[in-house]
């Protein structure tokens, strides 16, 4: 396991040298080099120049060094949190002490016993990402979210939209990298159903308890008497396999190509860009017309059909299952309701760990720690 002390003083040295400017000329001439056609012919060539190729190597050395910082600066966050939730600890301890109120004494006892288990689990965490359980095997993850608009039409539509944007402000926050694979809007600027890649961080951890139905209860923009609607929305959370992991023979596949549709203007509906995938083993069907361009499409939608046939895998296998069994892995179902969005009363309830947490506009910007952190604590 490695030592704290010792990450400190990596992440220092760390910071040193990705403030070093050459580092950064070279990472920019890389990116140049890269779109340049140049720099591809000199490639197929074999004569591409020395200060090219050291470009790339500055590339690729900032792109290392930013993973490892992203890695160490995810440690010093728990260690932060772990020394707050001493703090607070140690506050209680002194209300204890005292016993002069015999109310402020009863608070102090149960948070107390909160704060603690918080803090073994927090704990266990950072040791797993010490012990290097995290930095290599979440780095690598990644996930596929598929939101789709459920009961409540256009509503439920608008719902599913919103979710989105909690989503992709979330993964700002924790600087992860977003690519939407598929979408299909609906008239009033909803979405009836998308889907999108989360990569680069901890996304699996973070993101896994998210699935399941998400349900909103608020006056509706559409809404003329006043009166409030309750719409759903699901969300799916599927792990991306690493290569290898699910082998897909082409004579599996049926692929047709189709104008798509949507935003972009004329040019989106003029070209065959769209492509649906159909995998007629299981019977699965994916498509994705985000892209401009034909092979991108294909590359989006074998990467969700990809997901969603190691789903089907991992729910065989937890079928086999005893019942007992079953219960103790908990995965979260696409029909199981899990969490009410209550804009009235500016409340979030997660119904899984019975905990409410106020201010929804916060958290439908994207700060969803607090809840993230109840349900890995939970």
């Amino acid at each position: 396991m490695a030592d704290p002390e010792k990450i400190k003083e990596e992440y220092k040295e760390l910071l040193n040298q990705l403030s070093d400017p050459e580092l950064i000329l070279n990472w920019e001439k890389g990116d140049e080099h890269k779109d340049s056609s140049s720099s591809f012919a000199g490639a197929r060539t074999g004569k591409e120049d020395k200060s090219s190729s050291s470009s790339f190597a500055g590339a690729r050395t900032l792109e290392e060094l930013l993973k490892r910082k992203n890695f160490m600066e995810r440690i010093t966050k728990k260690e932060k949190e772990i020394e707050e939730l001493k703090r607070r600890i140690e506050e209680n301890k002194e209300i204890l002490k005292s016993q002069e109120d015999q109310e402020l004494y009863s608070l102090a006892e149960t948070e107390t016993s909160q704060l603690k288990e918080k803090e073994g689990a927090i704990e266990d965490e950072l040791k797993k990402l010490l012990a290097g359980d995290g930095e290599e095997k979440n780095a690598a993850k990644a996930v596929i979210v598929e939101i789709r608009a459920g009961t409540g039409g256009e509503e439920a539509a608008l719902f599913a939209a919103d979710l989105f944007k909690m989503y992709s402000k979330y993964a700002v926050l924790q600087n992860w990298t977003q690519k939407v694979l598929d979408s299909s809007p609906s008239e009033l600027a909803g979405l009836k159903e998308i889907t999108f890649e989360l990569k680069n961080g901890d996304v699996f951890s973070n993101m896994q308890y998210e699935a399941g139905v998400h349900r909103v209860q608020r006056i509706p923009s559409t809404e003329k008497s006043g009166r409030i609607h309750t719409s759903t929305a699901s969300v799916a959370i599927l792990p991306k396999p690493q290569k290898g992991k699910i082998s897909i023979s082409p004579r599996d596949l049926k692929v047709d190509t189709y104008k798509a549709s949507g935003p972009g203007g004329q040019y989106v509906n003029k070209r065959m860009t769209a492509i649906r995938v159909t995998h007629l083993p299981t019977g699965l069907v994916v498509t994705s017309q985000t892209e401009r361009n034909l092979q991108q499409n294909r590359e989006n939608a074998l990467s969700i059909l990809e997901a969603k046939l190691l789903e089907k895998k991992e729910l065989e296998e937890t079928a086999k299952m005893g019942k007992e069994r079953r219960l103790q892995i908990g995965k979260a179902q696409r029909a199981e309701k899990i969490r009410t969005y209550n804009f009235p009363q500016d409340r979030v309830t997660d119904h899984r760990i019975k905990k409410s947490f106020h201010n929804i506009e916060g958290i439908m910007d994207g700060k969803l720690d607090p809840i993230i952190n109840s349900l890995q604590s939970a």
